[in-house]
């Protein structure tokens, strides 16, 4: 049976301190409800899939080149961590799969068909970008990046279709919701994940109403809640 301590040591090393909302809290969450998510739908589960989703989730962020400088060589490194922790081959290689394919940047030009346990991997990332938590991560995350939080003269980019271009953007934070998070509701693989992905949209959407009340920066009519 795969042993997944190593796996927990090294996201830990990896992603401590981070303060860009991509910290171990984060992998951790997306482990746990991608397991979650998978018993919601399923009656039994196997500790060989939830090895793998447990994997998935606490890795996904330590071969982002958003928290590591030199991707190819923490690939290989994770890699070997997956062998040395017992993981079959076509566990490895399903893990593998799913952490250099799950990132909405990664299925703008192309989408990537994930494996079954993949998709709730997947869901569970995104479910992590909605709601609360991910109301917090939006700011934690554009703060890192020295982005105001919400200028009423930059609108929302109307379709980002590359990943070059997703990561040039350099727009306000609360323009990301209109950007992306809206977007991930309809994007989500699993019933469990859909369920729970329109739950913390309308969650979001109360949030910016609110905002708007208070700051009154979200006049223009691209900012309207109703159609998103």
């Amino acid at each position: 049976m795969a042993d997944l301590k190593k796996i927990h040591e090294f996201a830990l090393a990896t992603l401590e301190g981070d303060a860009s909302g991509h910290d171990f809290y984060h992998a951790q969450r997306v482990a746990d409800w991608g397991v979650a998510f998978f018993m919601n739908d399923h009656e039994a589960m196997t500790a060989d899939d939830e090895a793998v989703i447990r994997a998935a989730g606490l890795l996904h962020d330590t071969i982002d080149d958003k928290v590591v400088d030199d991707v190819p060589k923490q690939l290989v490194k994770v890699e070997k961590l997956l062998n040395d922790s017992g993981f079959s081959p076509a566990a490895v290689a399903d893990v593998l799969d799913t952490i250099q394919h799950l990132s909405y940047s990664a299925n703008l030009a192309q989408h990537h068909d994930l494996s079954a346990l993949g998709q709730y991997v997947q869901d569970a990332d995104r479910i992590e970008a909605l709601g609360a938590i991910g109301i917090a991560r939006v700011f934690a995350y554009g703060g890192a990046k020295g982005r105001p939080l919400a200028d009423p003269t930059v609108l929302p980019v109307q379709e980002i279709k590359d990943k070059a271009t997703y990561r040039k953007n350099q727009n306000p934070s609360v323009n990301h919701f209109y950007e992306k998070l809206f977007l991930l509701p309809e994007q989500l693989n699993t019933a469990a994940g859909k369920a729970e992905g329109e739950k913390r949209k309308a969650y979001m959407k109360d949030f910016l109403r609110t905002f708007q009340a208070e700051t009154g920066l979200l006049d223009n009519p691209v900012f309207d809640l109703e159609d998103v």
